[in-house]
């Protein structure tokens, strides 16, 4: 039976990773990773039996799935709401920096998480707000919010 080396898990992990580029998946990576880890862990242990090596694999693979998915993707998600539509930021609670004035002074809101992919937005309101004051959107006007205070 041929002998198998640690760098060929390399070249597998490695091509497995490249397919990614070709089948946008994003599961063949982690095998990919798993094969990459066998080979490492080979290096020490050359002599480890074939069936251990396939076992090594399932389980680093579904280590670096689990990770992925439990620990990593939770913080890589967009938490801006840019290309969402209007009805999506209705309701979005803000800061206002600059006060309003109506019917005629718009003021400035500042939001935690982009809208639209902006921080802050014009405002208008019905009531008079001054700066520090919290509002919620109830609307968009052209580019200005109208606001309400919460």
């Amino acid at each position: 039976m041929t002998e198998i080396l640690w760098w060929y898990w390399v070249v597998f992990g490695l091509v497995l990773v490249a397919l990614e580029l070709v089948i946008p998946s994003f599961t063949i990576i982690w095998f990919g990773l798993g094969a990459c880890c066998v080979g490492l862990l080979m290096l020490p242990f050359p002599t480890l039996p074939l069936a251990g090596q396939l076992l090594l694999w399932g389980g680093f693979s579904t280590l670096w799935t689990v990770l992925w998915f439990r620990r990593f993707k939770p913080y890589m998600t967009d938490r801006t709401k840019a290309g969402m539509s209007k009805d999506a930021i209705i309701g979005e609670t803000g800061i206002v920096i600059q006060a309003v004035q109506p019917p005629h002074v718009k003021g400035r809101i500042r939001f935690v998480v982009p809208l639209l992919g902006d921080e802050e937005w014009p405002c208008i309101c019905d009531e008079a707000l001054k700066a520090g004051d919290e509002a919620r959107v109830l609307d968009i006007e052209g580019h200005v919010l109208r606001v309400a205070r919460k």
